[in-house]
């Protein structure tokens, strides 16, 4: 069939093959297997690793993804069909390129920059919630202090005012007793008449206020 393969690398190799009649409403498959054992080449399409399907209109393929420094067996069919030996070239690999080794080693030190930075992240935010629920827990705190600080001082305020007005009360009872004990009836006389209506029974005064009320039994008289 005159199958070649050429621009072979450390991972990958051109497959080219001359286009057949039989295959012109068909497509070609082209399978390939590495490690291949001449002693065991049946040449069956169970025991190839890889199997691609190319289009009629072409007659080459880029056989991609290989291992280095690995011996590979590569067939041509049409339509799926157990290859023959005339149809199949054994070939290897090269080593790994210079340039793939360093896409590899970029592509590992950004991958590890990525995780490296999500980790990263990560921690910045769960510092930062537990500053914020720190901040807005030590506010509260405040703010329970001093409504714990206002109501305290109320209290003392109302009593402090009520000890002054016991304070004032204590001061004014012995003047009133005072008057009481000098003017008895001046005093139930002046309560009679704040209080007029509760005046219904006579009142008796004494010796002093009789010279200067008379006894009618009535508030009006008073008045």
């Amino acid at each position: 069939m005159g199958i070649t393969v050429q621009n072979i690398t450390g991972s990958t190799a051109m497959v080219i093959w001359p286009k057949m009649a039989s295959c012109v409403d068909s497509f070609y498959s082209v399978m390939y297997h590495p490690n291949w054992n001449s002693m065991l080449s049946s040449y069956s399409r169970k025991s190839f690793q890889k199997e691609e399907r190319v289009p009629t209109t072409r007659s080459s393929f880029v056989v991609e993804n290989l291992a280095p420094l690995t011996t590979y067996l590569v067939c041509v069919t049409c339509q799926s069909a157990n290859p023959s030996s005339d149809q199949c070239r054994v070939f290897n690999t090269l080593e790994r390129d210079p340039a793939s080794a360093s896409n590899t080693k970029k592509e590992l030190a950004l991958g590890i920059w990525l995780t490296s930075s999500v980790l990263l992240l990560i921690i910045a935010a769960i510092l930062l919630y537990g500053c914020l629920h720190l901040l807005c827990r030590r506010r509260r705190e405040r703010s329970q202090g001093r409504q714990g600080t206002s109501e305290q001082d109320h209290e003392k305020v109302w009593t402090k005012s009520v000890a002054c007005t016991s304070e004032e009360l204590g001061q004014q009872s012995p003047g009133m007793q005072d008057t009481e004990e000098k003017h008895p009836g001046s005093i139930q006389l002046a309560t009679i008449i704040e209080n007029p209506s509760a005046c219904k029974e006579p009142v008796t005064p004494t010796s002093k206020s009789w010279e200067r009320v008379p006894t009618t039994g009535q508030c009006s008289a008073i008045n």
